[in-house]
């Protein structure tokens, strides 16, 4: 069975509700920006029962989308590993929406929701 890897825009994004993946084999990866530097409690509460199955990804340096970029690039490390996996990045950014559409032309699985309850 092909993994699912939700991808989440910590800038753009304050997941409430990650219970949601508990249920389902989602691989979770929160994304902070270099400036961010506190976490909410509920939210590390979630990833840590997510065990490992969910991680942080602290990015350096900061800029305009410098946080976009880092998640275009794991999606496609992961991608080139995993040509089966699904993709599912969390943002409110539509900028990420003509890479989207590229990956959907070369048959990757991917698709951007607002909110995890999409």
């Amino acid at each position: 069975m092909p993994n699912n890897y939700v991808l989440i825009d910590f800038e753009n994004v304050l997941p409430k509700n990650l219970e949601l993946l508990s249920r389902h084999p989602f691989k979770v990866l929160v994304f902070v920006g270099a400036n961010q530097t506190k976490v909410p409690y509920d939210l590390a509460e979630a990833m840590q029962k997510l065990g490992e199955n969910a991680s942080y990804i602290k990015i350096s340096g900061n800029g305009k989308n410098a946080l976009d970029f880092h998640i275009a690039f794991y999606v496609g490390q992961l991608a080139s590993q995993e040509p089966e996996a699904y993709f599912h990045i969390i943002s409110k950014d539509t900028g990420f929406d003509p890479l989207i559409k590229h990956l959907k032309g070369r048959k990757i699985r991917i698709q951007r929701e607002k909110d995890l309850a999409e």
